[in-house]
């Protein structure tokens, strides 16, 4: 029998840390997946964690666990998928580690993914976006900071770890204002800033003070701004931006649908899908194409260039006895209209 707990340690610390070189939000997503998953086992086999062997770890126990987080903690397909990805890099691992378990780790990597729906991207129209971005009242340190975060998150379509993760170092003010992000995957992409983004932040870097961290945006401890800082102040801000806009109270507005909403603004203005990719930093276009479907003016530029077939012109006949009944007093009337 194989303890699981050695091989998990160097699995996080050699395998994701050292040889795939993985981020902090990969190791964190695994990470928790494991967390859930050891606690099915322990609710299960009635074993702590940190006793469990691999060969408990099987097929019929991780498609227990699958399902467990379907109906008892109402996670998506997504999420299921999520967590069933990080187990099967851990089985991965294991093959060459532990050939004795080879068949039994074979059956875990032979679960299938769960198909998910392909829906349309939630995204803002522009009068939201601008109720969302002059939500922020600029009188004090607070409004500032915030006015700065939305249009920069707006403005460079990034995702919340990039936001967060952006150092002073990495916005230059000359001679052309260009912000540098570290991306998913390790990606770093280069973006230029609107003269209003710019102006943003200018006025954050003149109230944000002297601070102990390199981070660009930090929270009113003076700490950089964490994922559920900055989902706290979307939230607050979204709500004052419902009340000029309406339409904003029906929405569920998440830090990736600026991302979204920016994809489309650019898609819109230069109807080009690459330049998109470029400035979300998407590793293929495939990931980009989302955004046509949730773009109509790409389909009505389709619409204008075809040519439709013509339509046979014809008069209806009736061959049927009750639809020429109810067919005969419409005959009637026109002969009426044309006698007179």
């Amino acid at each position: 029998m194989t303890t699981l707990a050695p091989h998990l340690s160097a699995f996080f610390q050699e395998r994701l840390t050292l040889e795939r070189r993985a981020s902090v939000n990969t190791c964190d997503s695994y990470a928790y997946a494991f967390k859930l998953l050891l606690n099915y086992a322990h609710k299960r086999l009635k074993v702590a964690p940190s006793r469990l062997e691999l060969e408990q770890i099987d097929a019929s126990l991780v498609v227990g666990f699958l399902n467990d987080l379907e109906t008892t903690r109402s996670n998506g397909a997504s999420s299921r998928n999520v967590r069933l990805a990080a187990i099967k890099s851990y089985m991965h691992f294991m093959e060459y580690r532990t050939p004795s378990a080879l068949e039994q780790i074979q059956r875990v990597l032979a679960i299938p993914m769960k198909k998910t729906d392909t829906r349309l991207v939630r995204h803002l129209t522009a009068p939201e976006i601008q109720a969302l971005l002059d939500a922020p009242k600029p009188v004090d340190w607070a409004g500032i900071r915030d006015r700065a975060m939305l249009h920069l998150a707006f403005a460079a379509g990034l995702r919340v770890s990039e936001l967060t993760g952006l150092r002073i170092e990495d916005l230059s003010l000359h001679p052309h204002a260009s912000i540098l992000v570290h991306g998913k995957g390790r990606k770093e992409r280069c973006l230029p800033l609107w003269k209003q983004t710019t102006a943003a932040l200018r006025g954050w870097l003149a109230v944000r003070g002297t601070v102990p961290v390199p981070e660009l945006f930090v929270n009113a401890r003076r700490e950089p701004m964490t994922r559920a800082g900055f989902e706290y102040v979307l939230e607050k801000h979204v709500r004052a931006a419902s009340q000029r806009c309406p339409s904003m109270a029906t929405k569920r507005v998440s830090p990736h649908v600026l991302r979204h909403s920016c994809a489309l603004t650019v898609l819109e203005a230069t109807k080009d899908l690459r330049k998109v990719s470029l400035w979300l930093g998407h590793a293929n276009m495939q990931t980009t194409e989302i955004y046509t479907r949730a773009d109509p003016s790409i389909k009505l530029e389709a619409l204008d260039a075809v040519t439709a077939p013509k339509l046979r012109s014809g008069r209806f006949r009736a061959s049927d006895k009750l639809i020429a009944s109810l067919m005969a007093p419409i005959v009637m009337r026109r002969e009426k209209r044309s006698k007179s």
